[in-house]
C-alpha cells in the first residue's frame, strides 16, 4: 500500500517510515511533486492536521495522512500547544530559540509537568466518485506525559526532545535515542492506532 504523509520534515518521515515498516510505502510531499507550503491556519492540532490532509486529497486524489503535534505545558496553561513549532516567533522552526523561550518562561515555576500530543488525520482514496466528493476524515491521537527539564540533555531527536523527559524515564527523548522514543512517544501511540486501522483496511 502507498500513502502520502503530508510533510517534508525529514525527521518525521524517518520516524514514521521506521514505525510503519515495509508493508506500507510512505511518500512525502516532495515525492508527489507537491512543493506548496500548506498553511496551518487552524487554532487546534485537530484543525491543522485535517487542513493538510484535505489539501493533498483535494489536489492529488491520493490516500493521505497528516499530523500536527504540540507540547502542552501545564504551568503555562497548555502553551505552546498548537504554536509549538513557532513558539519563539518567525516563520521558521527554530528549535533552539523555542527551547530557550520555554525554559525562560518556566524559570521560576516548580510545576514542570508537560505532555506531547499528536493528532493524525487520515483520508483514504475512495472507490467511487460519489464518496470522493465527501471524503471521510479519520482521526487518531497519541499522548506522552512527562516533565520539562532544567537544561538540555542528549543529542538525538529534534524539536523539544532535549528538554522533555517522559514519565517513567530519567532521560530526555534526545538522550534516550530514536529507538526508544519511537516505541513510547506521542507520535508512536498515534501511529500505532493508524497502522492498526490501515492493516484492517488492507485486509478487506
Amino acid at each position: 500500500m502507498k500513502i502520502v504523509f503530508a510533510t517534508n520534515n525529514k525527521n518525521k518521515l524517518s520516524e514514521i517510515r521506521e514505525m510503519l515498516g515495509s508493508s506500507i510505502e510512505v511518500l512525502s510531499l516532495a515525492d508527489i511533486n507537491c512543493h506548496v507550503d500548506i498553511p496551518e491556519t487552524g487554532t487546534t492540532l485537530e484543525e491543522n492536521a485535517e487542513i493538510k490532509a484535505l489539501y493533498v486529497y483535494d489536489h492529488y486524489h491520493l490516500s493521505v495522512f497528516a499530523d500536527d503535534t504540540g507540547l502542552e505545558v501545564e504551568a503555562l496553561g497548555g502553551a505552546p500547544g498548537v504554536y509549538s513549532a513557532r513558539y519563539a516567533g518567525g516563520k521558521g522552526h527554530d528549535s533552539e530559540a523555542n527551547m530557550s523561550k520555554l525554559l525562560a518562561n518556566l524559570k521560576d515555576k516548580a510545576n514542570r509537568k508537560a505532555r506531547f500530543r499528536t493528532v493524525i488525520s487520515l483520508i483514504l482514496a475512495p472507490d467511487s466518485a460519489e464518496t470522493a466528493a465527501h471524503p471521510q476524515v479519520l482521526r487518531f491521537e497519541g499522548v506522552c506525559n512527562g516533565q520539562i527539564t532544567q537544561e538540555r540533555q542528549g543529542g538525538e531527536g529534534f524539536g523539544y526532545d532535549p528538554i522533555f523527559m517522559p514519565d517513567g524515564y530519567d532521560k530526555t527523548f534526545a538522550a534516550l535515542g530514536h529507538t526508544v522514543k519511537n516505541h513510547i512517544s506521542h507520535r508512536a501511540k498515534a501511529v500505532a492506532l493508524l497502522v492498526e486501522y490501515l492493516k484492517k483496511h488492507c485486509d478487506k
